[in-house]
């Protein structure tokens, strides 16, 4: 019987425990050893619960990226603001670094086309996707050379969930743990390097290293590179398509170069469009820029399939020849809506997947991360019926 094996993407709903720790040592009032046993007996828990589900490739539900709310849609980058040097926050932002003529440059976040164009609903408290009472964010700026200084945080990420891999009786092979990808981490203001391209290129040199650390561990690295697809929608005015895609290229092979010599089959390439809820109307298509995910160096692609507005791109593998080491992870489950979906739809769109690269280059998978996006009980919920699902699947594939 063909076994469709399950994942997510990476971030998982926080216990309140973890909550109020992470509040207390941003305070000063728990230390860093204090927070690490904290930490690490969460993720305990966190992976069994994944293996009860029946989650087959299981993370530290990002545990180590630290949140203090329910709700953080951010947490996943904003982790990289305590691990690297370089970074200030200023009470006046310098004069932005020019970017070379003929060259795109991100607009503000604040400018994205669908939040302009539907600035009434989400400036709506009544609307549903409401923005403006959520935390605000406090960004760094780039004010001297990029380097990386998380040495201990993410050894105590990986000691923490290697433990917990073994507890639950599982290989270091069934978990990952998600980085950020230089392009992403690269959105924050840049007042030192020549220009936007010169500051991804540094961040791919430090982010290198977490890189490495975490593949040396034998665990698979998931890069989390919305960048790729969501940044169509930071420009104020769209970009010529060509325009954008040499844009993309070129932090792509930042990246390439970040994953030299690393075994791409302990990396996953994560795509998605954003973890906000609302209409998402300015979205590019995946077909645009699919052909640069797969010149990444890493084996699995996992990318959103499951919400709305993508669920239909399916079809674009049928007419792309996917290259024989690499295997696709899509989002079966959306973290977009509070509607669990049934087991029966997430076979379906396993099915959709299988018939045209087959059952074993398939693992079924959740679109974007669940933590700080649903609230935990649907969120687990939707694990069970992804888990419940990929049986079905699997059942009938046989």
């Amino acid at each position: 019987m063909a076994q469709i094996r399950t994942t997510h993407v990476g971030s998982l709903p926080r216990t309140d425990a973890l909550l109020k720790a992470n509040a207390q040592h941003q305070a000063g009032e728990i230390s860093d050893e204090q927070l690490a046993e904290i930490v690490t007996t969460e993720t305990d828990a966190v992976v069994a619960k994944q293996k009860a589900l029946g989650i087959d490739i299981v993370n530290d539900g990002e545990y180590g990226h630290a949140m203090t709310e329910k709700v953080d849609y951010g947490a996943w980058w904003s982790y990289s603001f305590t691990r690297f040097g370089g970074l200030e926050v200023l009470d006046h932002v310098p004069e932005h670094k020019p970017t070379p003529e003929g060259k795109l440059e991100l607009d503000a976040m604040t400018d994205r086309r669908d939040w302009v164009a539907f600035a009434d609903a989400y400036a709506d408290p009544t609307s549903g996707i409401h923005l403006a009472d959520r935390k605000p964010w406090i960004f760094p700026t780039v004010t001297g050379e990029i380097t990386y200084t998380g040495q201990a945080v993410v050894q105590r990420d990986i000691a923490a969930l290697k433990e917990a891999l073994e507890k639950a009786g599982k290989p270091v092979s069934d978990g990952f743990v998600a980085s950020l990808s230089p392009a992403s981490a690269a959105r924050v203001g840049n007042a030192y390097y020549e220009d936007d391209e010169a500051a991804v290129w540094a961040w791919a040199k430090a982010l290198r290293e977490e890189y490495k650390t975490i593949t040396d561990a034998g665990l698979t690295v998931q890069i989390d590179a919305p960048d790729l697809t969501e940044s169509w929608d930071q420009f104020k005015v769209e970009p010529p398509l060509e325009k954008y895609r040499e844009f993309s290229r070129v932090r792509i092979e930042a990246l390439n170069y970040a994953l030299d010599g690393i075994d791409p089959d302990l990396v996953r390439y994560h795509v998605c469009w954003g973890s906000w809820h609302g209409p998402h109307s300015t979205d590019l298509e995946f077909k645009n820029v699919v052909d640069l995910a797969l010149s990444v160096n890493a084996n699995g692609l996992t990318f959103e399939a499951a919400n709305a507005r993508h669920e239909h791109e399916w079809k674009i593998w049928k007419d792309i020849e996917l290259p024989a080491e690499k295997y696709l992870i899509p989002g079966v489950v959306s973290h977009v809506t509070n509607i669990v979906e049934h087991p029966e739809l997430v076979a379906d769109r396993i099915e959709r997947f299988a018939s045209i690269v087959g059952a074993d280059r398939v693992v079924a998978s959740t679109d974007c991360g669940l933590g700080g996006r649903c609230h935990s009980h649907i969120a687990w919920a939707k694990l069970e019926t992804l888990a419940k699902g990929a049986k079905l699947a699997s059942e009938r594939l046989a």
